[in-house]
């Protein structure tokens, strides 16, 4: 009897529909003002597409071109870049959504369209800034961030988001060395190709020096 019924639901379970075995997951970082770089709010995406295909590993933010005076005045020239390593070691990770192939298809599109070789990538430190950018993503992926006192402050910003979403989104606050060292090592590409770089960096003569 014992055997029987365990047959019975190994049939049974057989028959279920399976869970989608992958999916994108974007994560949201943030740095705060530190000496040596200006505040910045940026997001990975990582995993792999329900539909297929290779591994994606890969972040982005949108930052000025070049850190001037320039920027108190209006718009700049701005560009879609990806954190290098260290500077993502030292951000802070906030939280994290898993996206649908739809979703996850749009964001791509945001990265294009705010990009300098594929789309307008004016920066505007009131109205066209990095939080900006994160906010398009996650409105992309359902989530409430209608904040317009905040879009200067990254961190606040991420912090408004994540209690606005409770329950919808996974929330990690970890050190960004500590979260990275979680992740299991995959083969990833960036489905869209952008320049690394560690964003808002001080100019030389008004950096903290470093110990």
């Amino acid at each position: 009897m014992t055997r029987w019924l365990a047959a019975l639901a190994a049939t049974l379970l057989a028959l279920l529909p399976l869970p989608a075995l992958a999916a994108v997951t974007m994560t949201f970082w943030s740095r705060d003002f530190d000496g040596n770089y200006f505040p910045h709010a940026f997001f990975t995406l990582r995993g792999v597409p329900d539909a297929g295909g290779p591994p994606i590993d890969a972040n982005y933010g949108f930052t000025a071109r070049s850190v001037t005076p320039a920027l108190l005045f209006g718009n700049v020239g701005g560009k879609v870049e990806a954190a290098k390593r260290g500077y993502m070691e030292g951000s802070h990770v906030r939280f994290a959504i898993v996206l649908t192939d739809e979703q996850y298809q749009r964001v791509l599109a945001l990265v294009r369209g705010w990009d300098q070789k594929t789309g307008n990538s004016t920066y505007n430190l009131g109205k066209r800034n990095c939080v900006h950018f994160v906010r398009e993503a996650a409105l992309i992926a359902g989530l409430s961030a209608d904040f317009p006192k905040l879009m200067k402050k990254p961190g606040s910003f991420m912090k408004a988001v994540e209690a606005a979403n409770t329950g919808r989104v996974r929330v990690i606050e970890m050190k960004g060395k500590d979260y990275l060292a979680t992740l299991p090592p995959i083969q990833g590409v960036a489905p869209v190709d952008v320049p690394e770089g560690t964003p808002g960096t001080m100019p030389a003569g008004g950096k903290k020096k470093e110990r």
